[in-house]
């Protein structure tokens, strides 16, 4: 089993795709990062050795933000939008959509289940 950055990857998945399951690896960072460490996309989880898992570690270490540390930032960034007023910033204390989406009839995820007013 693979484990990288504190999470397990897939074992029968590409190693191309496992390493999406990293939050903040996308499939492009995933490939730029299998081939700074000279990987083929084609492998399998299980089929990586401990050099292979080592060496991705430290090219993961070496070069992006990851997991904790990075969702850690991005909650640092949305409070002090919160922090400073701006519009985003209000937008997210509401719990509205902060990227100009319409509200009138969508945004039920964000906005919550249906509140009536005036039905008797």
């Amino acid at each position: 089993m693979a484990r990288i950055s504190g999470v397990d990857l897939p074992k029968k998945k590409r190693i191309e795709y496992g390493l999406t399951y990293v939050y903040g690896i996308g499939l492009y960072a995933s490939r730029k990062i299998l081939d700074a460490t000279g990987i083929d996309y084609n492998k399998r989880v299980f089929e990586l050795s401990e050099d292979d898992i080592a060496a991705i570690t430290k090219e993961i270490r070496s070069s992006h933000m990851v997991e904790g540390d990075l969702r850690k930032k991005v909650a640092m960034d949305i409070k002090a939008l919160m922090d400073l007023g701006s519009y985003r910033g209000l937008r997210h204390r509401r719990g509205l959509p902060c990227r100009g989406q319409k509200t009138k009839t969508n945004a039920r995820t964000r906005k919550g289940k249906r509140k009536t007013v005036g039905a008797a």
